[in-house]
């Protein structure tokens, strides 16, 4: 007859922070694409600190490695969504797998085509002098 109303609790922000970082370890330790870019990522830093890339190259990189992790753990959400709610085979639930792991390549695609004019130059500037 009546609905029984749940008052659902809300986690503690400590609580919330801890979630969120178990999110980001266990996509670490489970999804090879999160673990490539995160090495590609620690690349990238020994590299900028090596080559002493400037500030600006600094936030361009570090807003890639947000977009690019964001991205990955976004579609790791939407894979294991779609996987829970349509377990047998879908050609709209691999349509959404597959837009989700495409907005994926063209951010990983953009992040390399920058890297490459970030780092381009200084290599080939190291390269001449050697």
């Amino acid at each position: 007859m009546f609905k029984k109303k749940f008052k659902k609790t809300k986690p503690s922000l400590f609580k919330s922070f801890y979630y969120a970082f178990e999110g980001i370890r266990v996509n670490i330790l489970n999804e090879r694409n999160l673990c490539i870019h995160f090495m590609v990522m620690l690349l990238v830093i020994a590299f900028g600190f090596i080559l002493n890339i400037s500030k600006t190259e600094w936030l361009i990189c570090i807003l890639l490695f947000g977009f690019v992790i964001t991205l990955e753990l976004m579609n790791t959400a939407i894979e294991t969504a779609i996987d829970i709610c349509m377990p047998e085979i879908n050609p709209k639930a691999k349509l959404a797998k597959d837009t989700s792991a495409g907005a994926v390549l063209v951010v990983a695609m953009v992040s390399v085509v920058i890297g490459i004019m970030i780092f381009g130059p200084k290599l080939l500037e190291i390269w001449r002098n050697l």
